[in-house]
């Protein structure tokens, strides 16, 4: 392969991706580490990524409001989802007035949560099933249901919202990024997002490495706002900007 067909390989696989190791390219372009690392460094060169350690991440991708369903999602990075909820539930104390959002990493939060004397308020169609099945104390907010995330949203559901205090909430994300903050594709949910962590003294971003350097439309909270607790982080200066907690197997 010509170095400028690996050149446009590999930003096609960012694109895809945003995240890309040297052993993957190395796979995928059936070539050596060496060149996939001199092709790498060329590119960060030319600005067209960011080297980091042991691989590349995409620049900055902006994207549009279309936005896949639950299902679709549910099994993507599915491994690293399982090793961020499991972090997040064992934050969760016998006091706490937990907020927990729609999505799916969320709902792999749900799974691995045992406290049974804490308080949930969702947010979340299937989140609040799972936490009544497990015995828990819930609370879902009022307001219309977005069928694509199964979330409740809307004007009802702010003013629930603004009735409660809560100690912590756990927050799914679309995008990540240190000017835009956390962004999501649409206007109303990213509405109850804000007015959740607004209510919340301690907000926590539940986010796979993929979302990183990704911004969507609506920006529902600064990058200083909420806590991060991901599976990798490839760009340390967003350590410079939040709490980033990285959990790794």
């Amino acid at each position: 392969m010509l170095t400028e067909e690996r050149y446009s390989t590999i930003l096609q696989i960012l694109n895809e991706k945003n995240a890309v190791t040297v052993a993957e390219l190395t796979q995928l372009l059936d070539t050596s580490e060496s060149t996939v690392r001199r092709d790498l460094a060329a590119l960060d060169e030319m600005g067209k990524l960011t080297k980091v350690f042991g691989g590349a991440t995409s620049i900055k991708q902006t994207k549009g409001v279309l936005e896949t369903n639950v299902s679709s999602r549910e099994e993507v990075m599915s491994d690293e989802k399982n090793l961020i909820a499991a972090y997040a539930a064992g934050l969760i104390n016998d006091s706490d007035f937990v907020y927990i959002d729609a999505g799916t990493t969320t709902s792999r939060l749900v799974d691995y949560i045992t406290n049974k004397n804490a308080t949930f308020v969702t947010n979340g169609i299937v989140h609040a099933r799972k936490l009544l099945q497990k015995g828990m104390t819930v609370y879902v907010i009022g307001g219309k249901i977005k069928p694509v995330t199964e979330a409740v949203v809307g004007a009802q559901g702010i003013r629930s919202i603004q009735n409660f205090n809560f100690t912590k909430a756990f927050m799914g994300t679309n995008g990540i990024d240190i000017d835009a903050g956390f962004t999501t594709p649409d206007i109303e949910e990213a509405l109850i997002k804000e007015k959740a962590i607004e209510k919340t003294y301690m907000s926590f971003i539940l986010s796979d490495n993929t979302k990183f350097n990704r911004v969507f439309p609506v920006t529902f909270a600064g990058i200083d706002k909420c806590c991060i607790i991901t599976d990798c982080l490839n760009d340390e200066k967003y350590s410079e900007h939040t709490v980033v907690k990285e959990v790794r197997k």
